[in-house]
C-alpha cells in the first residue's frame, strides 16, 4: 500500500515540477514579448515628440497638441506594460522559490526514507542477536582451544605436581654443584730468569768472537 502511495505522490511531485518549469518558460516568453512591445511604444512616443516639435516650428499648434496626446497614450501603455512586467517578475520569483522549496522538501523526504530504511536494517533486536551469536562463537572457540591443548594418552597420566617437584630437585642439585666446584687456578705467570743467568751464554760467545777478531788483526800487522 505504501508503495502505491509513494508512486502516486512521486508522480504528483514530478507533475508539479514539470508544471512549474512550464510556467516559468511561459512567463519568460511573455516577459520578452512585453519588453519588445514596450521598446516599440517608447520609439513611437519619441517619434510623436519629434513630430510635435516640427509642427510647433510650422506654427501648427493643433497638430502639435495631437502629437503630444498620442505621446501621452503611448506613455500610459508603457507604464501599464511596466506594471505587467513587474507582476511577471514577482510571479517568476514566487515560482522559483516554490520550486526550490519543493526540491528541498523532496531531498529531505528522500533522506528521511533512507534513514528509516537504515534503521529497519539495523534493528536493536537484530544487533543484540548478532552480538549474542558473536559471544557464543567466541566461547565455542575457547572451548575448542582448551580441548586441543589438553594432554592425551600417556601424557595425560603425568602428575604436574610431581614434575614440578622433580624440576625443583634438579635446580637444587645444579646450584649445589656450582657451589662445591673448585675454584679455577689462575694462569701461571712465566718464570723470570735472573739477569745474570740470561746473559751468561751470550756474553761468553761475544767475548770469544772478540778474541778471534783481535788475533786476526795481530796476524795482519805482523805481516
Amino acid at each position: 500500500m505504501s508503495g502505491v502511495f509513494g508512486r502516486v505522490f512521486g508522480k504528483s511531485r514530478e507533475q508539479s515540477q514539470a508544471t512549474a518549469l512550464a510556467s516559468l518558460d511561459k512567463l519568460n516568453e511573455t516577459l520578452e514579448m512585453l519588453e519588445k512591445k514596450e521598446n516599440l511604444l517608447v520609439k513611437k512616443a519619441n517619434l510623436e515628440v519629434e513630430k510635435a516639435k516640427n509642427f510647433t516650428k510650422a506654427k501648427n499648434k493643433r497638430a502639435a497638441i495631437q502629437c503630444l496626446k498620442r505621446k501621452r497614450l503611448y506613455e500610459q501603455q508603457i507604464e501599464q506594460l511596466g506594471n505587467f512586467q513587474l507582476r511577471i517578475h514577482d510571479q517568476m520569483i514566487m515560482l522559483e522559490a516554490a520550486k526550490a522549496t519543493t526540491e528541498t522538501v523532496d531531498a529531505l523526504r528522500t533522506g528521511a526514507s533512507a534513514m528509516k530504511a537504515m534503521h529497519k536494517s539495523t534493528n536493536i533486536d537484530d544487533v543484540d542477536k548478532t552480538m549474542d551469536e558473536i559471544n557464543d562463537n567466541m566461547d565455542n572457540m575457547r572451548q575448542i582451544q582448551d580441548l586441543l591443548s589438553t594432554p592425551m594418552g600417556a601424557a595425560a597420566d603425568f602428575d604436574e605436581d610431581e614434575l614440578e617437584a622433580e624440576l625443583a630437585d634438579l635446580e637444587g642439585e645444579e646450584l649445589e654443584a656450582e657451589l662445591l666446584a673448585p675454584t679455577t687456578a689462575a694462569p701461571t705467570a712465566p718464570m723470570r730468569v735472573p739477569t745474570a743467568q740470561q746473559s751468561t751464554r751470550p756474553s761468553a760467545q761475544s767475548s770469544k768472537t772478540e778474541d778471534d777478531e783481535l788475533a786476526a788483526l795481530q796476524a795482519e800487522m805482523a805481516m
